[in-house]
């Protein structure tokens, strides 16, 4: 593939009038709009602005290259901009950027197109090369500059067969001088794995091969890994570089010397790394049973906002299959208990509750949530203690929020470990991660959780029941309302468990179904208010919020709330907030129009059971539209939270 293929003439810009970076990158993103590269320009600058927000991809010698791989995009295109006068663009030589290739890759796009970007990262090195693209004037300049370079770079081909291409990418040669006995290795990665991941190997490449060592680059892009290191090599290696913004596996080289940089000094570095590397002048690496590690985060400007949210990620991340493949069997399942015959006997609905409800998929989602948040923390040590006291949560009645305190917990505590256990002797370093941190960590961590954590929750749980308790009838409407709202207020935790608890013990022992009617109208609006403003406000959520949000029509249609759980774990205050509010009307609704529900759970497919099926829909639709209006409402779109993120990252 030629670069040209996708630097097209049309969506080239020789003439920025920008003099901000961020006015540049609308500027480029509007003639990706306007020629119908892409389909949402919104989406798609969010993305744009999520990668600088992780480090500037102004690289330097007055080059800058923002990038992202979206659903946004519908064909990869890189919009080729000059400015003559130069923009402020945070690069890492505190240079004005003067070139600029934005790159747009669709989601799920065949990976050939990343050939021609590696043959334009290794143009992009070559200051005779940027020498001469400093003097194009026009569209057509560029379009013969590069295709000649690329020829002249592939041995004078026109260009790449798709096989050869793949050959190449796949050699994985060791570069430098085969007299010489210096060998190291290295990895380069960047967040997007587009186009910084393959100019650091380039740079790594040329600067060993003029320096006379020998050198073994492997590239984990978005194609995965390229070039993988073996064994062997690694043994090998006089020292390791790792250039990268995000993790890689890190175990293989566990007693070796490690220089561990961002992605961009293999750019702009590629010496002093080398040099490091050859000697051996780096920190002898000891792994500590973790799975991964990034670039070394010295001069990162991380926001503990940041950083909570995307330990929030990874739990919620994993536990999201378990919440739809298990609400969705659920939801199938009452199908045959209401219609299948035989009720709560009819052996396809135990079948399917039985894997997807609580004693199966649903068993695992507060300990998986948990764990992962730990293992984001304080890594692989720390994935057991999280799963054990998300269990611990979990059958305590402390719900979701006591699996995120459980989750947060583990991942320091095996932090504090690790920082106790840091001058122990080498010679038993190895119990570390097989006997100490899990041993440890999972004391520790259950100790707090059942002295602390759940006794807190369960007298929160056994107060709130009491209240309901002595609350009484006297006012049908208000105690709806209360009902209602606390069904939303933790998704499964005390306050949802005290109402439905009290709903169900009115209704096992009178036969009254109006509670059963408040909690589950208050229990069904979280879900189908997430769908609802996913669907109408999608410039504030992710593509995989968006997908996710389609299932909550399901989820929220059955009575399973937890399908709101990811979002209110991500985004506590809105969703929560906005959930409360339409449930507690939903559940005050019920009472006023007098509703009776005749059944513990459901959803849609008991409605016709009750009293007043079509009031009872609605008290649910009114509810639902509440929430998802105030929660879209209220929610910041995807550019302004990405520009806050960089706002706080500078």
């Amino acid at each position: 593939m030629r670069i040209t293929d996708l630097m097209i003439e049309p969506v080239m810009i020789l003439d920025l009038r920008s003099i901000t970076k961020e006015a540049v990158i609308d500027e480029l993103i509007a003639s990706l709009n306007k020629s119908g590269r892409i389909n949402d320009a919104a989406a798609f600058k969010q993305a744009i602005l999520a990668r600088e927000a992780q480090s500037s991809t102004g690289i330097g010698e007055g080059i800058a290259m923002p990038h992202a791989k979206t659903s946004a995009v519908n064909q990869p295109t890189i919009v080729f901009g000059k400015s003559s006068a130069g923009v402020e663009y945070e690069s890492l030589d505190e240079q004005p950027a003067h070139f600029f290739f934005m790159i747009a890759v669709p989601e799920g796009e065949s990976n050939l197109h990343l050939q021609a970007l590696k043959v334009l990262s290794r143009m992009l090195l070559d200051p005779d090369f940027l020498a001469k693209l400093r003097d194009v004037r026009t569209p057509a300049e560029v379009t013969a500059l590069f295709n000649a370079a690329q020829a002249e770079s592939e041995g004078a081909q026109p260009s790449a067969s798709p096989a050869n291409a793949s050959a190449s990418a796949a050699s994985g040669t060791i570069v430098g001088n085969p007299n010489s006995d210096k060998f190291v290795v290295a990895v380069t990665a960047c967040p997007t794995g587009i186009a910084h991941t393959f100019m650091a190997e380039d740079a790594l490449k040329k600067k060993a091969k003029e320096l006379g060592v020998n050198i073994r680059v492997e590239t984990n892009g978005s194609e995965g890994v390229g070039n993988e290191l073996t064994a062997d090599e690694i043994a090998r290696a006089s020292g390791v570089i790792i250039a990268a913004d995000k993790n890689v596996e890190m175990a293989r080289f566990s007693g070796k010397p490690v220089l561990q940089r961002p992605v961009s000094d293999g750019i702009r570095k590629s010496e002093e790394l080398i040099r490091k590397a050859a000697s051996g002048d780096a920190p002898i690496y000891r792994h500590e049973g973790g799975a991964a590690a990034g670039g070394s985060d010295k001069g990162a400007k991380v926001s503990v906002g940041g950083k909570i949210y995307k330990d929030l990620m990874n739990g919620i991340s994993h536990m999201l299959p378990f919440v739809v493949g298990g609400g969705i069997l659920i939801a199938i399942s009452f199908l045959f208990e209401q219609y299948g015959g035989g009720g709560a006997e009819n052996p396809i609905f135990k079948l399917l509750m039985g894997i997807g409800g609580g004693d199966g998929a649903f068993h695992f989602l507060i300990p998986i949530l948990a764990g992962f948040i730990a293992m984001s923390i304080g890594d692989r040590p720390a994935l057991m203690p999280g799963i054990v006291g998300g269990y611990l949560a979990s059958t305590s009645g402390a719900g979701f929020l006591g699996g995120l305190v459980a989750g947060f917990l583990a991942g320091y505590i095996v932090i504090g470990l690790r920082k106790v256990f840091k001058g122990i002797p080498k010679s038993i370093e190895g119990l570390k991660p097989i006997l100490l941190y899990p041993v440890f960590g999972l004391l520790l961590t259950g100790i707090v959780m059942y002295y602390v954590i759940d006794p807190v929750f369960g007298g929160l749980n056994t107060w709130i029941t009491n209240v309901l308790e002595n609350l009484g009838t006297g006012n049908a409407v208000l105690l709806g309302l209360l009902l209602g709202g606390m069904m939303a207020i933790d998704m499964g935790g005390p306050f949802n468990k005290a109402a439905y608890t009290f709903a169900i013990g009115i209704f096992t022992s009178t036969g009254d179904g109006a509670w059963m009617a408040a909690v589950m109208a208050g229990g069904m609006v979280p879900p189908l208010a997430i769908a609802l403003a996913t669907t109408f406000f999608k410039n504030k959520f992710t593509d995989e919020e968006r997908k996710s949000g389609i299932t909550n029509y399901v989820l929220g249609a059955s009575f399973i709330t937890e399908g709101a759980i990811p979002f209110a774990a991500a985004d506590p205050l809105r969703v929560l907030t906005s959930c409360i509010i339409g449930s507690a009307v939903a559940g005050g609704l019920t009472q006023l129009w007098a509703i009776n529900v005749p059944a513990p759970h459901g959803g849609v497919f008991v409605a016709l059971l009750s009293n007043h099926a079509a009031l009872f829909l609605l008290t649910v639709i009114i509810g639902a539209v509440i929430s998802g209006l105030i929660l879209g409402m209220w929610k910041k779109t995807l550019v302004q939270r990405a520009e806050i993120e960089a706002k706080k990252a500078a």
